[in-house]
């Protein structure tokens, strides 16, 4: 299902400076997403979670874990974009999410401390609630809050890795039918992990969900059938899988690691050296 079909940049009395000014963004006119699952790859600053911000502004995607996109201070300059960006819709998705793999671990410490929060306040009912009827009742209520939060969530979330509570995570808040704009995912995952996230979002994608996601994983770029759209070039293009800078590197590398490390290493010391001497020359 693809319910964002694609995104144009209204190009009149745009503003000077950031973000405008970067490349990608500046050469921009329209991009169509014809593919369930859009990677946008590129080098860092390169503006590829700048415009999927913007874009997360201009649908009025919930955020997870941070504050609102409409109330994030970090994310002026992208709701600045996002009022230049025109959307073509299929339909609308049931839900909508955006999610930083950065406000994993935030929300994580939020729901520890929430329990936490729950647990005392049983101690504290005890000791100031007189009747058993209202004890009882009020403990029921906080019990039951923290139970569904347990359920979800487990009964101690700073005792898992944080790549298995950013997956656990995502299976807690990604429903079938839905638009989920995710930024730079595989920051907290390992290979093994990064296999499960590329299962799951296999098996949501079954379920009739559209995902846009930054990354600068070849892993997960490998996905089959997915659009990479590559920030790098301007204005931005379609590669494929094999073309991406970034899976062309990693491929060099593991051909022969020391050897690459053992020429990247000398060329940088002869670079250091150009600049020492060549500015005394000077």
């Amino acid at each position: 299902m693809i319910y964002l079909r694609s995104v144009r940049l209204d190009k009149e009395e745009l503003p000077a400076g950031f973000p405008f000014d970067i490349p990608c963004i500046r050469t921009l006119e329209s991009l169509d997403f014809t593919h369930p699952l859009t990677f946008f790859v590129g080098e860092n600053g390169c503006g590829k979670s700048t415009l999927l911000e913007a874009i997360a502004c201009g649908m009025q995607t919930p955020a997870i874990g941070s504050a609102d996109v409409s109330q994030d201070p970090s994310l002026e300059a992208q709701r600045q974009l996002a009022r230049h960006l025109k959307f073509t819709r299929n339909t609308n998705p049931r839900i909508k999410l955006f999610f930083r793999a950065e406000d994993s671990f935030g929300f994580t410490r939020k729901i520890q401390g929430m329990l936490e929060e729950f647990s005392a306040m049983e101690g504290e009912f005890e000791a100031e609630i007189k009747g058993e009827y209202g004890y009882q009742l009020a403990k029921g209520v906080v019990q039951g809050q923290a139970k569904s939060l347990e359920q979800k969530y487990g009964e101690n979330p700073d005792g898992r890795s944080h790549g298995e509570s950013f997956l656990l995570f995502l299976k807690e808040r990604i429903h079938p039918k839905g638009l989920y704009l995710l930024d730079e995912p595989e920051t907290p995952l390992s290979p093994i992990h990064q296999m499960k996230l590329m299962v799951f979002l296999h098996q949501q994608i079954e379920e009739g969900c559209q995902f846009l996601i930054a990354t600068h994983s070849p892993m997960l770029m490998a996905f089959p059938g997915a659009q990479i759209l590559s920030l790098d070039q301007n204005p931005i293009r379609q590669l494929e899988w094999e073309d991406v800078e970034h899976v062309r590197l990693m491929k060099r590398f593991f051909q022969d690691p020391k050897n690459y490390l053992r020429r990247l290493f000398d060329s940088w010391q002869i670079l250091n050296l150009l600049k020492r001497f060549g500015a005394r020359s000077l």
